[in-house]
C-alpha cells in the first residue's frame, strides 16, 4: 500500500503528488522531481546514492524529497513506485534492494564467502588507491593540530564519530559534526592549527562539502576521504584520500565501503598515536582504567556467585 500524504487522497498517484508539490520544492529538491519525472522507474532501478547522483544533489535532499511527498523514507517511497509500476515482485525487489551476485536460495557458507570476498577485495582496493605520502602528511598534521573537526552525513557520519571516538582517546582534540548547522558553527571557528576531515562515500554530499569548504576558508588544513578524486569534496579539500568505490551488485548500501572508510581512520589512528606515543599511553591507560569497573569477567565461571539468603530462597 502507498503510503499517503495527510493533504492529498488516495486517488493521487506518486506521479501526481510529485506534480503537486514540484512548484513548491527548493531547487535541490526540484531535481530530483526532474529525474523521477522523466524516468519514472528510476527509484527502483537506483540506490539513494545513485539517485542523487543522478540529480546532483545529496542522500539527504533525496530522503527530504520522499518526505515532502507523503513517505516514511526512499526505502517506502521504492516500495510504492514498484508498486505503481508492477515491479513490486520479490525477484526484482531481491535483485534491487540486497543483491544481483547472491541467490535467494543460496546457502549460508555461499553467502558468507561471496561476502567476505567483496569486502576483502574493496579493502586491497583501498591499499592500492592510498597515497602513503598523503596519508602520514594527514598524520602528521593531525598530531599537531589544536583541534580536528570531522565531518559526516548519514552512514558516513558513524564512520566521522568513529574517528573522532578514537583520536579523542589518544589525546586529539577531535570533533564530529552531522548536522550542517552544528558543522559550520564549527568550521568557521578554525584557523592554520586546525584540521578539517570530510567523509563521503560519492564526495558529492552537500551538506558535507559545504562545512569543509567554510574550514578551508578559515584556514584549517583540510582533508576528504571519499571514493571519487574528480569530486566536489575532493576539490574543496587540499588533500584527498580515496577509497574503493562500492559494488553495484549490493544495494543498497555496500557495506565494503564502510570497511575501506574504516581502513582509512584506522591507518591515521595508528599513525598519529605512533607521533604522539607517550600522550597516548598515558590516556589509554587512564580511559581503560576508568571503564574498567564496567566490564565483567572473562569468564562467566569466574563470577562471583551472589550470597542466597533464606529470605532469597523463599
Amino acid at each position: 500500500m502507498v503510503p499517503l500524504m495527510q493533504d492529498v487522497g488516495n486517488e493521487l498517484s506518486i506521479t501526481q503528488r510529485i506534480s503537486l508539490r514540484r512548484p513548491a520544492m527548493p531547487k535541490a529538491m526540484a531535481k530530483i522531481a526532474a529525474v523521477i519525472t522523466a524516468h519514472p522507474t528510476a527509484p527502483v532501478e537506483l540506490t539513494i546514492t545513485e539517485l542523487a547522483d543522478q540529480a546532483g544533489t545529496s542522500a539527504a535532499t533525496v530522503t527530504r524529497f520522499c518526505r515532502a511527498i507523503g513517505f516514511d523514507g526512499y526505502t517506502q517511497f521504492r516500495v510504492g513506485v514498484a508498486a505503481e509500476s508492477g515491479r513490486g515482485d520479490a525477484g526484482t525487489t531481491w535483485r534491487t534492494d540486497i543483491a544481483d551476485d547472491i541467490g535467494q536460495d543460496d546457502p549460508a557458507d555461499r553467502v558468507l564467502l561471496t561476502l567476505l570476498g567483496l569486502h576483502t577485495r574493496s579493502m586491497e582496493i583501498t591499499t592500492g588507491l592510498l597515497d602513503l605520502d598523503d596519508v602520514q602528511l594527514v598524520a602528521r598534521a593531525i598530531s599537531e593540530a589544536r583541534h580536528v573537526d570531522i565531518y559526516g552525513v548519514g552512514g558516513s557520519g558513524v564512520i566521522a564519530d568513529e574517528f573522532r571516538g578514537r583520536l579523542y582517546r589518544i589525546g586529539v582534540n577531535a570533533h564530529s559534526w552531522s548536522d550542517v548547522h552544528d558543522g559550520l558553527t564549527s568550521a568557521v571557528l578554525q584557523d592554520g592549527s586546525s584540521v578539517a576531515v570530510g567523509i563521503s562515500n560519492t564526495g558529492r554530499t552537500e551538506e558535507t562539502i559545504e562545512m569543509l569548504s567554510h574550514a578551508r576558508a578559515a584556514g584549517a588544513l583540510t582533508v576528504a576521504i571519499t571514493t571519487d578524486a574528480d569530486s566536489w569534496l575532493a576539490s574543496s579539500a587540499d588533500v584527498a584520500l580515496i577509497t574503493a568505490s562500492g559494488n553495484p551488485a549490493q544495494r543498497p548500501d555496500d557495506l565494503s565501503i564502510k570497511h575501506a572508510q574504516l581502513l582509512v581512520i584506522d591507518l591515521l589512528y595508528v599513525l598519529v598515536a605512533q607521533r604522539t606515543l607517550g600522550q597516548a599511553a598515558t590516556r589509554l591507560a587512564a580511559s581503560a582504567m576508568a571503564v574498567s569497573a564496567h566490564r565483567r569477567s572473562s569468564s562467566p565461571l569466574e563470577e562471583p556467585r551472589p550470597h542466597r539468603t533464606k529470605e532469597s530462597t523463599r
